[in-house]
């Protein structure tokens, strides 16, 4: 009895010692500001298909030329992507469609883009999303921009 108590107490206290961590390590990421809510499906496939697989829920953060992408549901201090601004082709905007719109926030709009030839789309709010475009066109003088 006293051995059953003993392992749940050290198994309830590792539970909470990993949400703490896992609280702080967001908390961290959010300190510097700059941060929004931002799904991300790399290597996206093309526009006909617009299936709900392959999204991943995250925190972006704003820093200088980039965005850094930290995954939501991850205890790594690394963010997982890094965007480049000058590395940045937008290609378009639309809505999530069918299975999209249960794997992503309900306010989100989906940006679909091109980093360095890898297909990528971000979903965010259209706030975040108003921001972000704002972002990319605030690129020092010649530096080139591509936004449809």
């Amino acid at each position: 009895m006293v051995l059953a108590l003993t392992v749940c107490g050290i198994v309830v206290a590792l539970v909470v010692l990993g949400l703490f961590v896992f609280g702080l390590r967001r908390r961290l990421i959010q300190r510097s500001g700059g941060t929004f809510d931002c799904s991300l499906r790399w290597d996206a496939p093309g526009p006909a298909d617009s299936g709900g697989k392959g999204w991943a829920y995250g925190v972006a953060r704003y820093n200088g030329d980039r965005v850094e992408w930290f995954r939501v549901f991850s205890y790594a201090p690394r963010p997982r992507r890094v965007l480049e601004r000058s590395a940045i082709e937008v290609a378009g905007r639309r809505v999530p469609e069918g299975e999209e719109e249960l794997a992503l926030l309900s306010d989100a709009v989906i940006l679909a883009c091109r980093h360095r030839g890898t297909r990528l789309e971000l979903a965010m709010s259209e706030d975040a999303l108003t921001g972000f475009l704002a972002w990319l066109e605030a690129a020092p003088p010649g530096q080139r921009v591509n936004v449809a």
